[in-house]
């Protein structure tokens, strides 16, 4: 009897003692897998975008909500996922670290470090994908972004907290343009975020030594999502990107994000369509590819004084085949966006570097994002170009020109070559000013086109040693007043009689 109570007392504290908290984990199992691409029976609370986790440390994030299965992408390699294998809820968005710790590293769509510098030390993780800011908490664009590019910031401004889209053909220096624009952010205190999407790793290899070599590196993230890996982690790449951007934008700091390219991000993204069985369309895209970009663009923009005042500044860039700026994705993407700066393979085979078509380019915010010493200079640099454009293929029939017609030859043939820059040599906006006001007060007509650069070159260095004022002047009152001008052109008249005696 007395070991019957001995046994039963045991059995009582066992129960009462007894944790009733029982611990239950939402979990499914992979019916197939192939081409990065899951099935997973079992899962039936699953979120969309919800991030999944796999046997050996693999993610992967829910694309698709079927009645009685789930379709899943691999985020990185699928090769350690077995059909059978346990899979488990996370309960949250797929999500990517953010923080000052990214700047200066290469990271690739998930955030890890993939330049050899260790570990990224931050507690900081935003979700990839979110609600753009609403209309009520931006501000219209008014501050220019300057790239330091002649071309660019006269004809087609670009405002902090635009998107411009940079398209044209493979090879006619997209990805110059977008490089130039990061060099020139030096002490500007803006943050830059290169996207690579599809790029082959020396390409990015070869931008990481530029960027470095011109003291850029320091406030720039690289997120490489190069064309070895798989398409979802390319699908990723950008909207991961913006959420680097976004987590500086909040703070008040201005956010500079290019994405190279977006053509290839709407590739990967049809090969998922496809894979998880989703119906395509036109060019086999899947129906929700135009919703694909605008949400991502959307996410650019100037925040309110009330939201902080931050912006982030989106370049994306598109290729198009021959030119063809009617095909599907390009024609996206130039609806989604605040203008286009176009390049022309023939501008690029003829030697005018960079290669912008100021016919076919244009900039929505226009001069609203110049300073007014731009506009003065700048107001019908457009119109002229057109005209000049519009004469040389009539003088081509070899007909005899009157003095009119010669005179606008002339002027659009050195004002295309003022407008030319070598890559790597971006210019502060008082140089460019000072350019175009030369080019425009047809100083440079009469000048040979091998001397049009050697006459703007000493004439800067005539100004910076006898008046140097002029750059400050330009720099501090944002305008050109009737003495600058007579500077300037006193300067450049000057040099050029040094050059026709020697």
């Amino acid at each position: 009897m007395a070991s019957n109570n001995v046994i039963s007392n045991l059995i009582k504290k066992e129960i009462e003692n007894y944790d009733k908290n029982i611990k239950t984990d939402d979990v499914g199992s992979v019916i197939s897998v192939g081409d990065g691409i899951c099935t997973i029976y079992g899962l039936d609370k699953a979120m969309y975008g919800e991030l999944l986790v796999f046997p050996n440390d693999i993610y992967g994030m829910v694309m698709n909500l079927n009645e009685d299965s789930i379709g899943a992408v691999i985020l990185g390699n699928e090769n350690g996922v077995y059909e059978g294998d346990v899979v488990k809820r996370t309960n949250r968005v797929v999500s990517v670290k953010v923080g000052e710790s990214l700047l200066g590293r290469v990271v690739n769509a998930l955030g890890e470090p993939i330049d050899g510098k260790g570990e990224i030390v931050s507690d900081i993780y935003l979700p990839i994908e979110q609600d753009a800011p609403k209309i009520m908490d931006r501000q219209s664009v008014n501050e220019p972004l300057e790239t330091g590019i002649k071309a660019i910031d006269s004809m087609i401004p670009i405002g902090k907290g635009q998107r411009e889209l940079i398209i044209g053909d493979r090879q006619t220096g997209k990805t110059a343009i977008a490089i130039d624009t990061i060099i020139n952010q030096k002490g500007k205190d803006v943050i830059c975020i290169y996207c690579a999407i599809g790029q082959k790793n020396s390409t990015i290899a070869q931008i990481v030594e530029k960027l470095k070599a011109y003291d850029a590196l320091d406030y720039t993230i690289i997120v490489n999502a190069s064309a070895s890996e798989s398409a979802p982690m390319l699908y990723v790449a950008p909207y991961a990107a913006t959420s680097m951007g976004e987590y500086f934008e909040k703070q008040g700091k201005d956010v500079l994000i290019i994405y190279d390219d977006l053509s290839k991000h709407a590739v990967s993204y049809r090969a998922l369509s496809l894979l998880l069985k989703r119906s395509p369309g036109r060019e086999a895209y899947p129906g929700d590819i135009f919703y694909l970009h605008s949400r991502l663009l959307e996410r650019a923009c100037k925040l309110s004084d009330e939201k902080g005042g931050g912006s982030i500044t989106a370049l994306p860039i598109v290729e198009t085949q021959a030119g063809d700026i009617s095909a599907y994705i390009p024609t996206n993407v130039i609806s989604i966006t605040d203008g286009q700066i176009f390049l022309s393979t023939d501008l690029f085979n003829a030697g005018q570097r960079p290669a912008i078509d100021s016919g076919l380019s244009v900039s929505r915010v226009g001069s609203a994002a110049q300073i007014k010493a731009m506009k003065q200079v700048a107001s019908n640099i457009k119109i002229q170009l057109a005209s000049y454009q519009e004469l040389l293929d009539f003088s081509r029939f070899g007909s005899d020109l009157d003095q009119v017609t010669k005179n606008i030859l002339a002027h659009g043939a050195s004002l295309m070559e003022v407008l030319k820059q070598k890559q790597y040599s971006p210019l502060s906006m008082e140089d460019e000013i000072i350019d175009i006001y030369i080019a425009q007060s047809s100083l440079l007509d009469d000048a040979k086109k091998e001397d049009i650069h050697k006459v703007l070159k000493l004439t800067h260095s005539y100004l910076t040693t006898n008046n140097n004022e002029v750059f400050e002047d330009i720099k501090k009152n944002k305008i050109l007043n009737d003495t600058i001008k007579d500077k300037i052109t006193k300067a450049c008249i000057s040099v050029k009689e040094g050059l026709n005696n020697e």
